[in-house]
């Protein structure tokens, strides 16, 4: 690519964060089908001229179809189009569905760093935001569903097939007939909520029994997996709307 060269493509993206640049600026940061994660400068996001406020497009995981321009001078890429991809029905207008989108875009925002393409894992994001806006039933278990099947794709998924009755080793990432010790132990009851989380098709979530004090306590067990691994979950300030919330 030449020097000030422009190169075009197709992709498809998952909105994770906006932060305002100048006065009708925002930067966009994204989970893309082709870049992986990537940040795109938007330029007059509240103009009154042309085809209405594209500030619109840009919430917390909308998923997005784009025509994207990389220039070889500049660090960030710019869109030529963009639309939506999913129509969204329900999320943008259900508080709870809603706080979940913006708990998975944080996430994500600090989870994922890589700029290259991971197709299983866009996949995933891109399938999760239709399943949670076609939920009738179960959405207060969405998060937790998410949260036990993203870990597959950040590299620390289960090792082993659960055990009946056994716990969860945090460190090992493996099932376990004797209790791990308690700084890297998830409890009987959580170990097998895991398995469920794991094992349950999305539209069936409604089937996983759970009250708000389990679901807070697998939550927080969840969370402590993630933080073995990816020290960062602990800056996803979401989380406590989550928790006052299901």
């Amino acid at each position: 690519m030449g020097v000030g060269a422009l190169k075009r493509y197709t992709s498809r993206g998952v909105v994770l964060n906006t932060v305002k640049y100048g006065e009708k600026g925002l930067v966009v940061q994204m989970l893309t089908s082709t870049h992986g994660r990537q940040s795109y400068m938007v330029q007059g996001v509240s103009s009154s001229r042309g085809r209405g406020n594209k500030k619109a497009l840009f919430q917390p995981m909308f998923a997005l179809e784009f025509e994207g321009v990389e220039s070889s001078r500049q660090q960030m890429h710019r869109f030529s189009e963009v639309h939506n991809g999913i129509v969204l029905q329900s999320i943008p207008f259900d508080v709870r569905k809603s706080t979940i989108s913006l708990f998975m875009a944080e996430t994500l925002y600090r989870l994922v760093k890589e700029s290259e393409a991971n197709a299983m894992l866009f996949e995933f994001v891109w399938g999760s935001v239709e399943a949670l806006d076609m939920m009738t039933e179960g959405v207060a278990n969405f998060h937790l569903w998410f949260l036990a099947h993203l870990c597959r794709f950040l590299g620390f998924s289960p090792g082993n097939d659960y055990i009946p009755d056994g716990w969860f080793n945090i460190a090992e990432g493996m099932y376990c007939e004797t209790p791990p010790p308690r700084e890297v132990a998830i409890s009987q009851e959580n170990a097998l909520i895991l398995r469920d989380m794991l094992d349950c098709d999305v539209r069936y979530l409604a089937e996983v029994g759970l009250n708000r004090h389990q679901r807070v306590d697998f939550l927080k067990a969840m969370l402590s997996y993630y933080a073995y691994h990816l020290d960062t979950i602990r800056s996803v300030q979401s989380i406590h709307i989550l928790q006052e919330l299901f």
